[in-house]
């Protein structure tokens, strides 16, 4: 029996690096993970155990545009089904006290039709895919996402506000680092004015990258340009550094002096967290990232000025704001278990 079985959605490896960063903070706690993608990796690395079993479908992208995304939302159905079906065998064998679910809402509704407690972290409410009649049937899926949020014993929501009924906004959630920027400078040998970009967990961001590597040479700036990949993109050019897949994206945003990425609420939170200006282009049609990008007063067609915001935030003031969503969250998730 383990205390707790943490769900952690591989759509994007912001749900697992939030998740972790919960994590290091219920030591004592026996509990395990289950996601699937890149994220078990980067989740074992981090020190956790964790079941490689899910298989989401992945985003169409082409240049930056999300296509079809009914199509999608169908075969995210067909997705929500198997996992039923693997959260049922995992509750069976571990049967947890209780059941963390970071927007994996299969796991919910299996855990509470046993009657085990459920958390749900996550940072929307509903979801804005579809348009036309497309809409109508998400409007259904939505009906049915409320209604599991609902039944939940608490949702933790990683941003600020007030809380209502079920609901707890406990800040931003972002892993913290025992190093100082100048010790992680010299870590990762960054000896000049640094830009580092982003791609994330998939390869969704390669046209973020593929026009960065455009401009690089045209900006006329005395900059290193360091490239954090993923898994998925291959890439070997001269006078650019290519750290691949990182399990410590957050040292690296804080080192930096420019990071620049798609608009996922995690990189955006240890960029504001650590003080490092950042510059964040949504995949246009994925309602999420444009959300998160609006918010900073970024959207998709900024890709088409990068060279200009490059030059105005390069040497923009750090400005850190502090916040300890992760350890807040962590006392709540204990307060279920005692």
């Amino acid at each position: 029996m383990l205390d707790l079985v943490f769900f952690s959605s591989p759509i994007g490896l912001g749900h697992a690096t939030r998740d972790v960063a919960i994590s290091h903070n219920l030591d004592g706690i026996t509990k395990r993970f289950v996601s699937g993608g890149i994220a078990p990796q980067f989740i074992s690395q981090n020190g956790f155990d964790v079941d490689n079993l899910y298989k989401p479908p992945p985003f169409q992208i082409e240049n930056g545009n999300l296509k079809q995304p009914l199509k999608w939302l169908f075969k995210y159905y067909s997705y929500y089904k198997e996992c039923k079906v693997i959260s049922s065998q995992i509750l069976e064998a571990y049967s947890p006290k209780l059941v963390i679910s970071d927007e994996d809402f299969a796991s919910l509704v299996v855990a509470q039709e046993r009657r085990i407690k459920t958390i749900l972290v996550t940072d929307i409410l509903e979801t804005k895919f579809a348009k036309g009649i497309g809409s109508i049937i998400e409007n259904q899926m939505n009906k049915s996402m409320k209604k599991i949020i609902k039944n939940c014993d608490l949702v933790i929501l990683p941003e600020n506000g007030k809380n209502e009924g079920n609901i707890v906004r406990v800040g931003p959630i972002v892993r913290k680092t025992l190093q100082s920027r100048e010790q992680l400078r010299e870590k990762f040998a960054f000896h000049k004015k640094t830009i580092v970009v982003s791609m994330g967990g998939t390869d969704s961001g390669k046209f973020l990258i593929e026009k960065i590597l455009e401009v690089y040479p045209k900006i006329e700036l005395d900059v290193e340009l360091v490239i954090v990949s993923g898994p998925s993109f291959n890439l070997d050019l001269p006078h650019v550094r290519n750290l691949g897949f990182v399990n410590n994206l957050h040292e690296v945003v804080f080192a930096a002096d420019l990071v620049i990425s798609l608009a996922g609420k995690s990189t955006i939170d240890e960029s504001i967290y650590y003080g490092t200006p950042g510059i964040f282009i949504p995949i246009k049609g994925h309602f999420e990232q444009e959300e998160n990008a609006k918010e900073l007063g970024y959207k998709h067609d900024d890709i088409f000025q990068i060279d200009k915001l490059i030059k105005e935030k390069i040497n923009q003031k750090r400005n850190p704001q502090l916040f300890d969503g992760a350890k807040r969250a962590s006392d709540l998730i204990r307060d279920f278990l005692t």
